[in-house]
């Protein structure tokens, strides 16, 4: 392994990385772990080895891991979690093989939920849309829907669309935040 790949198997920044992105650590070890990349734009990748490897996200952008280990027993692990990579600074729940951790848009445990979050992501993607493109609401709307064992509302054009506009005019410091309240000086909070 070389020193750029044990730093970034130990946890440090990769030297050619942006300043500041959101790591994933896929890994693949056939019928035991497997941890994988279901769609998002990768602004940096590594290869450790032949089965582990370094991704990141530019802050605000969308991914989803899906994550699967077994034991000599069946399953132990199944999970599938939509991210929002975060920017420096701001608050973030942690995951496993994620660093430093990211928004929690959708996270769905359990086999059978998993592979409906994962037929709500190839719908999106029949519509000619990128997942990473959709609206984070959608996803949590999923999330809420899929975790109660309802199906979600079907993404589509025109709620893209909207999402398209909302995300060009929004004054937020996201696309789709409301922005930070202004209060007159000598106001308290």
């Amino acid at each position: 392994m070389t020193r750029e790949g044990a730093s970034a198997a130990q946890g440090g920044d990769p030297p050619d990385a942006a300043p500041f992105m959101t790591l994933v650590e896929p890994t693949f070890h056939r019928r035991k772990i497997e941890h994988w990349i279901r769609f998002g734009r990768k602004s940096y990748e590594r290869i450790i080895d032949r089965r582990r490897s370094v991704v990141g996200f530019a802050p605000d952008s969308t991914f989803a891991i899906v994550r699967w280990a077994a034991s000599d027993y069946g399953t132990v692990v199944s999970r599938i979690d939509i991210l929002l990579a975060v920017r420096r600074g701001e608050p973030f729940q942690t995951l496993p093989f994620v660093r430093p951790g990211g928004d929690i848009l959708l996270r769905l445990d359990g086999w059978p939920k998993v592979q409906r979050a994962l037929v709500a992501i190839d719908a999106v993607e029949t519509l000619g849309i990128d997942p990473a493109d959709a609206s984070p609401d959608y996803w949590r709307h999923a999330h809420n829907r899929l975790t109660v064992g309802l199906e979600p509302n079907p993404y589509t054009s025109e709620r893209h669309a909207a999402w398209m506009n909302r995300r060009r005019v929004s004054p937020g410091p996201r696309s789709g935040e409301d922005a930070p309240v202004r209060r007159p000086e000598g106001l308290a909070p």
